[in-house]
């Protein structure tokens, strides 16, 4: 499966940001995701293995839990991928972040020159 076919299900993304924030177990994973996207326990622990069997998280037996890990090895290569088309936009979030600095700039100096004497 393309990293891509992986990536693009809401639900898929939606673990790989909880496992961002570190590992964690498949049943709080589940809680999570059953949650906000009304799926059962088996349609996430399917998700769950899709992310593993390419290569997008890894397991780790702790007892009789399992532990949920980002494997950032994919995740690295979907970014260079995308870094080919960055271009397109990174110049256009250079030219907002040196207005809205403009902007801030602007604002220092009128409230400066408001509470001179």
């Amino acid at each position: 499966m393309h990293a891509f076919d992986v990536l693009g299900d809401p639900v898929r993304r939606r673990i790989l940001e909880l496992l961002a924030d570190g590992e964690r177990t498949s049943g709080a994973v589940s809680v999570v995701i059953q949650q906000e996207f009304g799926i059962t326990q088996p349609a996430v622990s399917q998700h769950l293995r899709v992310l593993r069997e390419n290569g997008f998280a890894t397991v780790r037996p702790e007892g009789a839990r399992r532990l949920y890990a980002v494997a950032p090895e994919p995740l690295r290569d979907a970014d260079a991928w995308l870094g080919r088309f960055r271009g397109f936009w990174q110049p256009r979030l250079d030219a907002l972040a040196t207005e809205v600095a403009r902007g801030k700039r602007q604002r220092r100096i009128q409230s400066d020159e408001r509470s001179r004497p």
